[in-house]
């Protein structure tokens, strides 16, 4: 891997979790301790980390977490529309999981008018939009909480789901592509979602069209765990028939 291109890995990692050690990236890029904070300190240079000891965190995040902003606000008129194509598939009486996320999040500000919905997250963000519905019983899981996602994650989080069935779960990625399947910055996630994807009956995962071809950090799994995909029309063709030759069923918003 290449600077530039571990640097990048770097930032979208501390940009997921909200900090990150020297030693931990040193195991996980397989270089030097030296080498990750000659990193650090180019991405503190060029305005995107704060360093200290051992370790760096993410610029500004402290305002972030206190007005409840999401670090991802990219690409929100697509997501807007996945949320609302994404509602569809939503019924009274329904239990659905919501997982952590900007497109997530963007179904949260819509779901309103169901009747004896029950809706499960690991976001704070969503919780809090939900909380006042008196229609919805919210129920949020524990775990650990991750500032730039808003998010509860980690074993603890993902034990919530034991023995839990649900109706559908709307789940968020980073990336999405054949070789990687479904990726993600944090590793944390991995058994969160994993846990999310086993106890629901169907999965659709939510995602706009620029995560089609990009690999993350971590890999969730195959394609196969979802059984829809809802994204924005402007998906490339080559990239709609990728998708079909490997039986992913898509619907587009």
């Amino acid at each position: 891997m290449l600077p530039n291109q571990r640097r990048e890995k770097i930032l979208e990692m501390i940009r997921e979790d909200g900090h990150a050690k020297v030693l931990q990236l040193s195991k996980i890029f397989k270089v030097t301790e030296v080498t990750i904070r000659q990193d650090l300190e180019k991405l503190e240079k060029d305005g995107f980390i704060e360093r200290e000891h051992g370790g760096a965190y993410l610029k500004n995040i402290g305002l972030n977490v206190k007005n409840i902003a999401l670090q991802n606000q990219e690409n929100l008129t697509e997501k807007a529309a996945i949320a609302q194509k994404a509602l569809e598939f939503i019924h009274d009486g329904d239990t659905i999981i919501l997982d952590s996320g900007s497109t997530t999040t963007e179904i949260a500000k819509l779901i309103s008018g169901f009747k004896n919905l029950t809706v499960i997250t690991n976001s704070l963000n969503i919780a809090l939009i939900l909380g006042a519905d008196p229609e919805i019983n919210l129920v949020l899981t524990g775990g650990e909480f991750k500032a730039p996602t808003l998010s509860l994650t980690g074993q603890k989080a993902a034990d919530f789901f034991n023995d839990l069935h649900v109706d559908k779960l709307f789940l968020a990625t980073a990336g999405i592509t054949l070789k990687s399947g479904l990726t993600y910055p944090s590793i944390s996630d991995i058994c969160v979602k994993r846990a999310m994807i086993e106890s629901a009956n169907m999965v659709y995962l939510v995602a706009d069209s620029s995560k089609i071809g990009k690999s993350s950090f971590a890999s969730l799994g195959a394609l196969s765990l979802i059984d829809y995909l809802i994204t924005d029309s402007k998906i490339k063709q080559e990239e709609i028939e990728m998708l079909q030759k490997n039986d992913i069923k898509m619907i587009l918003a």
